[in-house]
C-alpha cells in the first residue's frame, strides 16, 4: 500500500505542475491588471507598485520565481488585501467551506444511497419512478435557481430561516446553503446507487445467497450494497473536493465568507496570487481525495490489489 501511495504522489507532482502552469499563464493573459480596478494610478506610482510585486520582470522570470516560491510553500501576498498573504486568506476562510461541504456530502450520501437502494428494490414501480423523477429534476435545476427559490419560500414567505449571513456558523444559517449544495448531489448519488444495485442484484452470488435462504435485508445491506457503491466511491472523490472548496454561486448568494466567495471576488479584481492559491489548493485537494477514494475502493473490492 505504501508503494501505491508513493507512486500516486509522484504522479501528482507533474499534474500539479501542469495545473499551476496553465493557471499562471491564463491569469496573465486575461485583460486588465490588479492595479487598474481602483482609482487610476499615475504611471510612476503604477511602475513602483509593479516593481514591488515583481510584475515588471519578464513573464518567464515571473513564472520561474513563482514556481520556486510554491515549492517552498509560499503562495505569495495578496495583491488586493493589504498585509495579508494567500495562506492567511486560506486559513481564515477554509473552515466555512469545510463545514458546508462536509455537511452537504454527508447528507447527500446518506439520502442518495437510501433512495437509490429503494428505487432499485422497487424497479419499474411507483417508488422507482418517483425517485428518478426527483433525481432528474435535481440534476437539471441549477443551484442559482434552487437557492433563490428556497430563500423566497423559507426566508421571505414563511420567515423560518435567515436569508443570508454566516452568524458564527449558527444552525439556522447553515440549513439553506447546505440544502442547496446537497440537493443535486442527492440526485446524482441516488442514480448511481440505483444503477449499481440493479446490476448487483442480478449477479450470481446474490442469487446464491437467496437460494441459501438468507434474509433479504441482509443480502441487500451486507452483500449487494458493498459492490453497488463502488462506482459511487470513484465519484465522491472529486465531488467532495468541489463541495469542500465551496460553491461559487451558493457562497455568493448566501453571503458566506468561504473560499468560493473569495475566489469570485479575487478573479474579478485580478488578484492573481489569491486565484492561483485557490486553484492550487483545489487541485491538491482533488488529488488527495482521489487517492482516498482509491484506497476505499480497494478496501471494498477484494479483487483490487494495491501493490
Amino acid at each position: 500500500m505504501l508503494r501505491f501511495i508513493g507512486r500516486r504522489l509522484l504522479v501528482a507532482i507533474p499534474t500539479l505542475f501542469l495545473v499551476i502552469t496553465v493557471a499562471f499563464f491564463m491569469m496573465r493573459a486575461a485583460p486588465g491588471s490588479p492595479f487598474d480596478m481602483d482609482r487610476k494610478l499615475s504611471p510612476e506610482i503604477k511602475k513602483n507598485v509593479e516593481a514591488k510585486y515583481g510584475m515588471n520582470r519578464p513573464l518567464g522570470e515571473q513564472y520561474v520565481r513563482y514556481l520556486a516560491d510554491v515549492a517552498h510553500g509560499d503562495l505569495g501576498p495578496s495583491l488586493k488585501y493589504k498585509d495579508k498573504t494567500v495562506l492567511q486568506i486560506l486559513k481564515e476562510n477554509y473552515a466555512v467551506s469545510l463545514v458546508l461541504g462536509l455537511s452537504a456530502i454527508l447528507i447527500a450520501s446518506i439520502a442518495g444511497i437510501t433512495l437509490g437502494v429503494l428505487a432499485a428494490l422497487r424497479q419499474n414501480r411507483a417508488v422507482d419512478y418517483g425517485v428518478m423523477t426527483v433525481a432528474i429534476l435535481g440534476v437539471c435545476i441549477p443551484t442559482f435557481v434552487t437557492a433563490p427559490l428556497l430563500v423566497l419560500l423559507f426566508a421571505s414567505k414563511l420567515g423560518w430561516l435567515p436569508s443570508a449571513g454566516w452568524n458564527g456558523g449558527a444552525l439556522q444559517n447553515l440549513i439553506l446553503p447546505i440544502a442547496v449544495l446537497a440537493l443535486p448531489q442527492i440526485a446524482i448519488i441516488s442514480r448511481l446507487t440505483r444503477a449499481g444495485m440493479i446490476e448487483v442484484l442480478r449477479s450470481n452470488y446474490v442469487r446464491t445467497a437467496r437460494a441459501k435462504g438468507l434474509p433479504e435485508h441482509r443480502i441487500v445491506w451486507r452483500h449487494a450494497l458493498r459492490a453497488a457503491i463502488l462506482p459511487l466511491v470513484s465519484y465522491l472523490g472529486p465531488a467532495c473536493a468541489g463541495l469542500i472548496t465551496g460553491s461559487l454561486v451558493v457562497e455568493k448568494i448566501f453571503n458566506l465568507p468561504g473560499l468560493g466567495k473569495f475566489f469570485v471576488i479575487s478573479a474579478l479584481q485580478r488578484d492573481y496570487t489569491v486565484v492561483m492559491g485557490m486553484v492550487i489548493f483545489y487541485a491538491g485537494l482533488i488529488v488527495a481525495l482521489n487517492l482516498v477514494a482509491d484506497l476505499i475502493y480497494a478496501a471494498l473490492d477484494p479483487r483490487v490489489k494495491l501493490a
